[in-house]
């Protein structure tokens, strides 16, 4: 590297007059390249690069939105780190309408006064499952937080079985939540082992609720045992129930394994929690059924309002929820149930100049149903995986697909008829 070769650069002014962009954009994105071609020079790369070009491109890359839609390749359908459930026509549509200027929110129309948002979901959410009152609040995680706080609070107790303290996605502890809820944890039974006599045993008089936890993501087999809903909210106590994923479709065998929200409320459970973005296909949220006392409780609480539902995500539920009462049209369940035929015609389109079809295994993901497997067609891709791979990420849009067993494979069952075609052209 020569001294000259330094002085040789463009002034900062002049590259960015190269960029079709913002000024600030344009300057930020000549100083970076600029910054990174003294360090090419200073390390001995020489060589004659396209500043402009690089400029350009580095422009290009940061008006790019940061959160963009990707789709997925990879077989798992509840996709949390590629935003879990995705929307239906219907939520999206009514998400579209509630951004568009205001909106009544927490106003009645009808009385012309100020409302509740929870109103906008509680009506549907009590048909659905047969609650007394509902709620929704930002996630599950939240709900069964607020639900601990507004039924135990202060010093009180909460009985959970040590087979349920569990550990689920993000570091949420069941332990934890109860601490953080101000409540006191007494755990009955063993790890594999509880009985209706340990709980009936534990109550005293500062027993403010039995929570029942949903292992979401694992399964316990073998010599193991664990007391029913019907059980525990025969024992005289509130009883909250995190049953995790949302299973409003009982009537789809897939699900079986799976806790039906609505036998938690027949049971007689007080607060009911569960995700709105998993198996019940609608938006991010924690969901609250159960008796009017409860709620109304949670409803009150302070952290209600910390941990209230924003209006887009309200619209998207909403929505997801009125399709439970019509053709059930919910991409998540669309996936789940999808035949082999429709798959295999899918896999062939995608495989056409680019590999073969071969049989895989999809999952749900996103905790729900954690052995069960759903085998059918997928396409090996020609070519080195990590690059291929590399190439799909690069995309616009970005395509995900996952690497089993040395080779790329892409999965139709969890790609829109429409999408199959754009990652065909993406690897052609």
């Amino acid at each position: 590297m020569s001294h000259a070769d330094l002085r040789s650069l463009p002034p900062v002014d002049a590259l960015a007059a190269e960029v079709d962009a913002p000024r600030a954009v344009a300057v930020a994105a000549a100083r970076a390249v600029l910054a990174e071609r003294r360090d090419e020079l200073v390390s001995g790369r020489g060589g004659d690069p396209d500043l402009a070009g690089r400029a350009r491109a580095a422009a290009a890359a940061s008006l790019r939105p940061s959160l963009r839609r990707v789709l997925n390749a990879t077989g798992v359908i509840v996709h949390t780190n590629l935003g879990r459930a995705p929307l239906a026509a219907a939520a999206r549509e009514a998400v579209a309408r509630a951004a568009e200027g205001y909106s009544n929110l927490e106003w009645d129309l009808e009385r012309g006064e100020r409302g509740s948002r929870h109103d906008h979901v509680a009506g549907l959410l009590c048909e659905l499952t047969g609650a007394e009152a509902a709620m929704a609040v930002n996630n599950c995680a939240g709900a069964t937080l607020l639900a601990a706080a507004a039924l135990a609070g202060a010093e009180r107790e909460i009985i959970v079985s040590r087979g349920q303290l569990v550990e689920i996605g993000g570091g949420f502890r069941i332990p934890e939540v109860i601490a953080q809820a101000g409540a006191r944890l007494v755990e009955v039974g063993t790890t594999n082992r509880t009985r209706r006599a340990d709980y009936a045993a534990a109550i005293g008089v500062d027993t403010a609720a039995i929570m029942r936890a949903h292992p979401s993501n694992f399964r316990q087999l073998g010599f193991v045992q664990e007391v029913e809903i019907e059980e525990l909210c025969e024992l005289g106590v509130p009883v909250i129930d995190d049953v995790g994923s949302g299973n409003l479709a009982e009537d789809l065998q897939l699900l079986a394994d799976e806790p039906p929200v609505r036998r938690s409320v027949r049971a007689g459970a007080a607060l009911v929690c569960f995700s709105g973005d998993k198996l019940l296909g609608g938006p991010q949220a924690g969901v609250m059924v159960g008796t009017r006392a409860a709620v109304e409780a949670a409803r009150q609480h302070p952290l209600a309002r910390a941990l209230r539902l924003d209006k887009l995500s309200l619209a998207a539920l909403e929505a997801t929820l009125r399709l439970y009462n019509g053709d059930r049209n919910i991409p998540v369940l669309e996936m789940l149930t999808a035949d082999d035929a429709t798959l295999r015609a899918r896999a062939t389109r995608l495989a056409e100049g680019i590999g073969e079809v071969i049989v895989g295994i999809a999952k749900v993901g996103g905790g729900a149903l954690p052995l069960l497997e759903l085998p059918g067609p997928v396409v090996a891709v020609q070519g080195h995986p990590e690059e291929l791979a590399a190439r799909l990420r690069a995309n616009d849009p970005p395509i995900v697909g996952r690497i089993q067993d040395g080779r790329l494979l892409l999965d139709p069952r969890t790609l829109a008829d429409d999408e199959i075609d754009l990652v065909r052209r993406a690897l052609g």
